[in-house]
């Protein structure tokens, strides 16, 4: 089940009128990213004002038009909020769901307040069934108390499976809990091991590290060891009958550092099954990274900028462009001024003018058209300009030898056009050759230099059809014979005339231009990307 479209009318909250569109094919995760205060949880709270209509999550008691109508409005109601599904509306969905007893199960929701200071169970009592879906937050300004239900829970699925099958404490622990230990160890230093016995009052979770000789109660754990605790032995529990959900996280990084939010994300989606859509509000570090690197392919990213006035204005959301331009005002959010320091991941040293313009910017057209190529797809790589052949060598060796000591996880590469014998002619198998005989950080472009790719036929012919110009194919293979081989360097004012532009141009602004066209479908990109970072 994946949400496609969320509108939220008629002053719902602290909005105007705003629309989020994730297109035909939304993605597995929609990562809602802004500063504090730009109404992300608002976002989550309309979707549950429509669904809690129909039906309540949680007992926290009912939020009237006070909290959900920007201007106060009486009998503001959830028909406000429209939710459409890639299967339908939520009346269709409920419908469907309602005929195999699910229909309470179409959202999953934690709210950020989810801080559980204590876990001692006393008593037995009967536990609803969890798909009634009938305890924890209503709405991301509750506290989500569902630890103490979700223990019971589990303890109760550990002693039946215990009495059914008449086998070992050891063996039920590691059926029942030996897929949760696996996700919890992967975030944590540490793994549950014991149940604990509610009738000797002592119904809580016992953990074990292993550096330490005795095992310890939930209630001795750090504030983010108890949220990592929390959160997946709610997603582990959920996993049999919240299958086809739509999970609702309100900054699930709360309490818990850097280096464990990476972790945590992977689990959470490990744990949501394979139909369910994942939404998360976060502005933290961790999740972000992850959401660049490993989860780039499943995740939409939905930014909500200071500038926009969503209060006054109607406003349609769309995902992000992966760029690096826009991963670094979303990183700016986490980090504010340190955003600019975050290190690349390879830095590319290539040919081009090495002197940089007003504010460090670059100046080389190699590198700024890499850096449009490969903004989208390769957002953690920066090309840098280091002057010709010679220089090129020169000043990696040296950025290699300083950066690589400060940053051990940074990639340094030294890229070459393939007229690198000073205009003399160079073969495919040269370029083999010096590949074969110079370190492994170094590339060779296959062909001759970069206008090889930006005067790619596909190229010209994606800039014509964006730009309302006739393509003159005909005229274009009468004189490009060799698009691998073939100089043409100096040959922009023909290649301009091909595109039906009769006005004078700018050389380099042209090719900067014409590098916005070099997409990752084309045979130009993928021999361009094959050069550069899997030195093909």
């Amino acid at each position: 089940m994946r949400i496609k479209k969320l509108q939220l009318k008629n002053g719902y909250k602290r909005f105007h009128e705003l629309t989020i569109d994730l297109g035909d094919d939304p993605k597995r995760i929609v990562a809602l990213v802004g500063p504090n205060g730009c109404g992300k949880s608002s976002v989550l709270d309309g979707m549950l004002f429509h669904n809690n209509a129909h039906n309540r999550i949680g007992d926290k008691g009912k939020k009237n038009h006070e909290y959900h109508s920007m201007n106060q409005t009486p009998n503001y109601n959830y028909q406000n909020v429209d939710i459409e599904f890639v299967d339908g509306n939520y009346r269709k969905i409920r419908e469907e769901k309602a005929s195999t007893g699910k229909e309470n199960t179409i959202f999953s929701f934690r709210s950020p307040y989810r801080y559980n200071s204590n876990l001692k169970v006393t008593q037995s009592k009967a536990t609803n069934e969890i798909r009634l879906n009938g305890y924890g937050a209503s709405s991301a300004s509750d506290l989500d108390d569902k630890m103490e239900e979700n223990y019971r829970r589990l303890y109760v699925k550990f002693n039946k499976y215990l009495h059914e099958t008449d086998c070992k404490p050891s063996e039920a622990k590691t059926k029942i809990i030996g897929d949760l230990n696996s996700s919890i160890s992967k975030c944590l230093d540490l793994e549950i091991c014991s149940i604990g016995d509610i009738e000797a009052s002592q119904g809580t979770l016992y953990f074990q590290k292993k550096d330490h000789p005795n095992r310890f109660e939930f209630n001795v754990l750090s504030s983010g060891e108890k949220e990592v605790v929390d959160i997946l032995l709610d997603l582990y529990l959920r996993k049999d009958e919240y299958s086809d959900t739509v999970f609702l996280l309100d900054e699930p990084e709360l309490h818990i550092n850097t280096s464990i939010q990476k972790n945590l994300l992977l689990e959470i989606n490990r744990l949501v099954g394979d139909d369910c859509q994942i939404w998360i509000t976060t502005h933290s570090i961790g999740f972000l990274r992850t959401l660049q690197e490993e989860l780039k392919n499943d995740c939409q990213v939905i930014q909500f900028k200071s500038e926009y006035d969503l209060a006054s204005k109607p406003y349609t959301l769309t995902p992000m462009k992966s760029s690096k331009a826009s991963w670094k005002d979303i990183f700016s959010i986490a980090l504010d001024d340190l955003a600019n320091l975050v290190c690349p991941r390879r830095i590319i040293y290539c040919e081009g003018r090495d002197s940089p313009g007003r504010n460090g910017t670059e100046r080389g057209l190699d590198a700024n058209v890499f850096n449009n190529v490969f903004s989208e797809q390769h957002p953690d790589a920066l090309f840098v300009s280091s002057g010709g052949n010679t220089e090129l060598d020169q000043r990696s060796d040296i950025a290699i030898a300083i950066l690589s000591k400060v940053f051990s996880d940074l990639d340094i590469f030294v890229l070459k056009d393939r007229d690198m014998a000073s205009g003399r002619d160079t073969t495919e198998n040269d370029r083999q050759v010096y590949l074969q005989n110079n370190p492994n950080n170094h590339r060779v472009l296959r062909r001759w230099e970069i206008e090889n790719y930006l005067y790619d036929k596909e190229v010209l012919a994606s800039y014509c059809n964006g730009n309302n110009l006739t393509f003159n194919e005909q005229a274009y293979d009468q004189f490009v014979t060799d698009i691998v081989n073939q100089n043409l360097k100096d040959e922009t004012g023909r290649i301009k005339n091909f595109c039906g532009i009769t006005s004078s141009i700018n050389a380099e602004k042209f090719k900067i231009t014409l590098s916005e066209y070099l997409t990752e479908n084309m045979a130009a990109y993928q021999d361009l990307a094959s050069c550069v970072f899997e030195r093909g």
